[in-house]
C-alpha cells in the first residue's frame, strides 16, 4: 500500500512594495519637513551667513578725497576687523569684555552647581509641604531674565534693601568696580540655580532606593552615600545640566545690561560691547567680528566639555550601552 508524504511547504516570497512607493514617502517626508527647514533657513542660517559677510566689511566714512562727497556704504577690509579686536583701545575693550565672560562663566556656573545640587536634595527629600518647597525654589527661572536685572537693580540701589542688610557704609553696586561684578554674580546665581536643580532631580528621580537601602546596610553614612551613590549616578545629568549653563552665560547679555548698564568695565561681555557696536555706533562689521568670534569660542568650549568631561548630550553612549 503506497504511503502519502506530504510535500513540504514553501513559504510564499513577501509582498514587494509597489515600485515608486518608496520615492513617493521620502517626497511627502521631504514636502512635510519643508516648512520647518524653510524657518531655520530664515531664522538660523541667513543670519549666520549675513553675520559672516559683515565681518569683513567696514563703514564707508569720511569724504572722498577725489570727489569731495560723502562716502556711503561698506567697504571690503578683509581680516581687519578681527586684527582690531586685539589691538589698540577696541582690542583693550575686548580683551576685558572676553575676561569678564570667562570669570562670570567660571565663578557663577560653580555657584549655580553647588546650590543646585543642594536644591534638588532639598526638592527630593518627602516632607510635609514638598510641593509648596519645590514652587518657591522655581519660581526665580520663571522670572524673565530681564525683569529679575530690573528687580536686583532696585534691590542693588544706594537705599535698597541689600545695603538694608549690611553693615557700614551703602555700596554704590550698580557704579563701575568689583561690586558691580559681584552684584551680576549674585543675580545670575538666584536667576538660574533652580534651573540645575530642576535637572538634577530629575536625574535623582531615576535611582532606586534599592541601592540607598543597601548602602544603609553596610553601614555607610549620608556623606560617603552622597560622594559613592549619588552623584556618580547623578552626573550623565549634572554634566548636561553644567553644559548648558556654561554655554548660556558666556553670551550673557540681558542681565549685566539691565543691572548695570553697558560702557562699564567691569561688567562688559562679548555681546555687551557687540551690541554697543552695532546699534550705538552703527559699526556692524566689528560688531560681527565680536559675534563671530564669541560663537567660535563657544564651539570650542563646547567640543572641550563634551569629548574631556564626557557630557553625553545626545545619549548616544546610553543607546551603546542597550
Amino acid at each position: 500500500m503506497a504511503t502519502l508524504i506530504d510535500a513540504p511547504i514553501t513559504p510564499e516570497p513577501p509582498a514587494k512594495a509597489p515600485v515608486g512607493r518608496k520615492a513617493g514617502v521620502g517626497r511627502l517626508a521631504a514636502l512635510l519637513v519643508s516648512p520647518t527647514l524653510l524657518v531655520l533657513g530664515l531664522v538660523v542660517a541667513y543670519p549666520i551667513v549675513s553675520a559672516l559677510r559683515l565681518a569683513f566689511y567696514q563703514r564707508n566714512d569720511g569724504v572722498d578725497p577725489e570727489t569731495g562727497l560723502r562716502l556711503t556704504g561698506d567697504r571690503f577690509v578683509g581680516i581687519d576687523n578681527f586684527t582690531d579686536m586685539f589691538v589698540g583701545d577696541a582690542g583693550e575693550r575686548f580683551r576685558n569684555a572676553l575676561l569678564n565672560t570667562t570669570t562670570f562663566t567660571i565663578v557663577a556656573v560653580s555657584l549655580e552647581v553647588v546650590l543646585g545640587i543642594l536644591m534638588a536634595l532639598v526638592m527630593h527629600k518627602a516632607f510635609k509641604g514638598r510641593a509648596l518647597v519645590r514652587a518657591s525654589i522655581l519660581v526665580p527661572w520663571a522670572v524673565p531674565t530681564a525683569i529679575a536685572g530690573l528687580l536686583w537693580r532696585w534691590i542693588f540701589q544706594a537705599d535698597g534693601v541689600a545695603n538694608d542688610l549690611l553693615p557700614g557704609d551703602p555700596v554704590l553696586w550698580t557704579t563701575d568696580g568689583i561690586q558691580a561684578w559681584f552684584a551680576v554674580i549674585i543675580a545670575d546665581t538666584w536667576k538660574t540655580a533652580p534651573f540645575i536643580g530642576l535637572l538634577v532631580l530629575a536625574g535623582l528621580q531615576v535611582i532606586s532606593n534599592e541601592v540607598y537601602e543597601a548602602a544603609k546596610l553596610d553601614g555607610a553614612s549620608p556623606w560617603k552615600t552622597f560622594w559613592s551613590i549619588t552623584l556618580p549616578l547623578v552626573k550623565p545629568t549634572l554634566m548636561v545640566a553644567v553644559l548648558f549653563r556654561i554655554l548660556d552665560t558666556l553670551r550673557m547679555f540681558d542681565l549685566p545690561y539691565t543691572l548695570i548698564g553697558p560702557g562699564k568695565n567691569a561688567t562688559d561681555t562679548v555681546t555687551v560691547i557687540a551690541f554697543e557696536e552695532a546699534v550705538k555706533f552703527g559699526k556692524y562689521g566689528p560688531a560681527s567680528a565680536y559675534a563671530i568670534f564669541l560663537f567660535l569660542y563657544v564651539a570650542v568650549v563646547a567640543f572641550v566639555f563634551v569629548r574631556l568631561l564626557g557630557a553625553d548630550v545626545v545619549g548616544a553612549r546610553s543607546g551603546r550601552n542597550r
